[in-house]
């Protein structure tokens, strides 16, 4: 009887437990190793998500209970909100906003093949990137029709700023759009490129559910279970083994050798190449070129316990559950962001949040990995600057306050072993992107050692909870190794 292949998952987040369960189902033998005690990494972060994408609940017979719809609501600090929902807003400007997403979201549409298959080489490619470039034209060019694709190539490469100055004129709604194409990321909105940001949150939000984040991580357990993935918290992998530069196994920080004939890193990718791998197995051309992505985090986390549900003037109580979001206009949005440039955090931060009970969770930005005066110095200054801002929209919160958890980009980086805490394991830049991402010579989930692959976030297509880097990347070994 000829012996199962066997691999091993560095890394128990939802994409290597997704690459997992696609691999066992196969017939390989894998087992994934996590170094924290609970599965499901950077799911830990949020009480609920957009849901993994369709293609993968299908495959892995996954069915997840939608929450309730959650909207967006823009904060006005005037008492005048706005309310998103779907293709919708409030206000003069609903028309102009509607005929808006649905481009958008035919332009994000437009991107399928390149986003749910492994990203084409730009030379020397096989049939398997012949037929992705071909999907890819199609869908742009008869997809979109010619007059959309031609609105589409210019506008993808543009900054997010200029392009919501040319279609709306409500400083709040403009604020709000922004927001949502730079969060996570170290960019503005004048930073070119944002538009491709904006496109490719609306390629994972469209259509899909609201889930428990919770939820999630307990039904990829289940299908990797299921599927006869051995799965191992509390196991810290400190090294790849290397044999006749071939990845054989890993060496656990407890100085226990494991052998496979397949390692997937769910790891970022400095995290794998320069600290797992070693620059010894690398050439010296790879070991510079993958030194170089950005990956410095730009957003904090802040958990704020209350003693009471915060008021906020012309909101009622109802929807203090939704979504909220304090950017104001694209002025301030980009004003918070120059701080970030020169390592400080933003003395007028922009920020989202959601209230669960009496528990109010805020992603902050900016608050730059390497603070000028370091976070221990200056996390108490950080906290003070997000109160300041939430008192003028929520009077007498502050006083509120029982306790204030703040988890930096820095925490984030050493609580879930991530080079540099970024929500996406890198810039989610054209030049980070797609056939580029995380670097050439390693796009296609495949590295320059043997038996190696990447299936995190650090791969494509990139961050945010689409499980699809896991799913791309257990097909392309499947197809491959």
């Amino acid at each position: 009887m000829t012996k199962a292949r066997s691999a091993i998952i560095i890394g128990g987040g939802h994409n290597g437990l997704i690459c997992a369960a696609y691999l066992a189902r196969k017939g390989l033998k894998v087992e994934v190793l996590e170094a924290r005690n609970t599965l499901g990494g950077g799911l830990a972060l949020t009480s609920s998500h957009m849901s993994l994408h369709a293609s993968i609940l299908k495959d892995l017979k996954i069915k997840l209970t939608s929450q309730a719809p959650v909207k967006t609501i823009a904060l006005g600090p005037d008492g005048e909100h706005l309310c998103f929902s779907g293709n919708t807003v409030d206000g003069p400007e609903a028309a102009r906003y509607a005929a808006f997403r649905e481009e958008y979201l035919a332009y994000a549409k437009a991107l399928g093949p390149l986003m749910l298959n492994t990203p084409p080489r730009l030379k020397d490619f096989d049939r398997a990137d012949a037929m992705t470039f071909g999907k890819l034209g199609w869908a742009l060019r008869f997809g979109l029709g010619e007059e959309a694709m031609r609105e589409f190539l210019r506008v993808a490469g543009m900054n997010v700023y200029d392009v919501l100055e040319e279609r709306f004129s409500a400083p709040l709604l403009k604020g709000a759009l922004a927001y949502d194409a730079i969060i996570g990321c170290h960019v503005g909105p004048r930073t070119p490129n944002t538009v491709l940001n904006f496109l490719m949150r609306l390629f994972h939000d469209s259509g899909q559910q609201r889930v428990s984040a919770a939820a999630t991580t307990s039904a990829l357990e289940e299908a990797a279970g299921k599927a006869g993935v051995t799965m191992k918290c509390g196991a810290k992998v400190a090294s790849i083994l290397v044999q006749s530069d071939k990845a054989v196994g890993v060496t656990l920080d407890t100085g226990e050798a494991l052998r496979a004939d397949i390692i997937v890193s769910n790891a970022d990718a400095k995290t794998t190449f320069l600290d797992l791998l070693g620059t010894r197995h690398l050439d010296a051309l790879f070991a510079h070129r993958i030194s170089k992505p950005r990956t410095d985090g730009d957003v904090a986390r802040l958990r704020l316990s209350l003693k009471a549900r915060p008021t906020v003037p012309g909101l009622p109580d109802s929807d203090l559950s939704q979504r909220l979001v304090i950017a104001p206009d694209m002025r301030t949005v980009e004003r918070a962001f120059n701080a970030s440039k020169y390592g400080e955090y933003s003395k007028e931060p922009v920020m989202d949040m959601m209230l669960d009970g009496r528990t109010l969770s805020i992603n902050a930005a900016y608050a730059p990995l390497k603070l000028k005066e370091g976070w221990e110095a200056g996390a108490e200054g950080f906290k003070a600057a997000v109160l300041t801002v939430l008192e003028r929209y929520a009077p007498g919160l502050s006083a509120s306050v029982e306790t204030a958890e703040l988890m930096t980009p820095a925490d984030m980086a050493e609580a879930f072993g991530n080079a540099g805490g970024h929500w996406h394991h890198g810039e989610m830049a054209i030049d980070q992107a797609f056939m580029m991402r995380p670097v050439h010579g390693t796009a296609q989930y495949e590295t320059p050692v043997a038996g190696l692959y990447l299936c995190g976030a650090a791969a494509h297509p990139g961050g945010d909870i689409t499980g699809l880097p896991g799913r791309n990347a257990a097909k392309r070994i499947l197809r491959t190794a």
